[in-house]
């Protein structure tokens, strides 16, 4: 079996092992693949493993010999899912391998955004500290978590997880879901999405962006914020309207936001959440931890044997 993965750099940058995927057939490995590479690079192939190079209809159309698509990842609004099952075309999908990951993030934002680590690291080492008369200062406020609201969106193997820390710094926790009847836990109160909103001191996203939930977080919905509230998204970065968020944040609605996902990927310079006001940004790295990515490489492989064996599962 011919198996191309267009572009792998990401999964791995060199630190994993390849033998999982190489044992299943020949394999050829491209770090990126652009749009005009794509069809020569992947015309001959039987599976292809794609993370977010994107096959379209059209695309789709021109691989007449292709029978799999692994996705190495969760999400797969890359693939035209409609085309793919009209040609026969296994789709499959990776799911939960980051979440302990995500949730490490959502809390590595969020107290950055309360304790300023890195603006107390920059002071120590210009030499503040050893020129301070005090042997204790602060360049910001520092906030404690205990006792404050923390409210999900979303509550699937991620935002469970967000909750169970959350609880543990003594937070406490509401959610908002799609389904909010389906189950009762203790120390989480289910409740609508301007309840959230309005009384969390900390609001994490954790949704899938659908035609629901894109640009859901607006002008309207953050002004009924607290100001002295956080936002924090390692979701998708188009759940948010993300010129509201940077006025939110300039003129002082909200008080801060910790980003790890923006609508376009790598952002454009122009992007207003870049200049915004105590906003921290990270590039997408929520999932992207060595043991996450040790776990997908090896689901990716199961996936793609069960496809060999006849027995697909993770199929979309």
């Amino acid at each position: 079996m011919k198996i191309v993965y267009t572009d792998a750099f990401t999964l791995n940058p060199g630190d994993l092992d390849w033998a999982p995927i190489q044992a299943l057939g020949d394999v050829t490995f491209y770090d990126r693949t652009s749009p005009d590479e794509l069809i020569e690079r992947v015309k001959d192939a039987d599976a292809l493993l794609v993370n977010k190079v994107k096959l379209t209809r059209d695309t789709l159309n021109q691989l007449p010999k292709l029978k799999y698509i692994g996705v190495t990842a969760t999400g797969y609004d890359v693939i035209d899912i409609e085309a793919a099952h009209e040609k026969g075309i296994v789709v499959t999908n990776v799911r939960g391998y980051s979440s302990d990951s995500v949730a490490q993030l959502t809390f590595a934002l969020l107290l950055e955004l309360v304790m300023h680590v890195g603006i107390h690291d920059t002071s120590v080492h210009a030499e503040e500290w050893t020129l301070s008369a005090d042997f204790s200062y602060s360049r910001s406020p520092l906030i404690e978590l205990a006792g404050k609201t923390l409210g999900l969106v979303g509550y699937g193997d991620i935002g469970r997880r967000v909750a169970d820390i959350g609880r543990a710094f003594g937070m406490t926790v509401l959610v908002n879901r799609r389904h909010p009847g389906q189950s009762i836990e203790l120390g989480v109160k289910f409740v609508d999405q301007q309840t959230l909103f309005s009384e969390s001191d900390v609001v994490s996203l954790h949704c899938p962006a659908t035609p629901g939930t894109i640009g859901f977080v607006n002008r309207d919905l953050l002004a009924s914020m607290k100001s002295t509230a956080y936002l924090i998204n390692t979701s998708r970065g188009s759940l948010l309207n993300e010129a509201d968020v940077a006025n939110a944040l300039n003129e002082g609605t909200i008080a801060g936001a910790g980003l790890d996902v923006l609508s376009v990927e790598p952002p454009r310079a122009d992007n207003p959440l870049l200049s915004a006001r105590n906003c921290i940004i990270t590039p997408h790295i929520a999932w992207a931890s060595y043991e996450a990515r040790k776990r997908l490489m090896d689901l990716v492989a199961d996936n793609l044997q069960a496809f060999v064996n006849g027995k697909p599962k993770n199929v979309i």
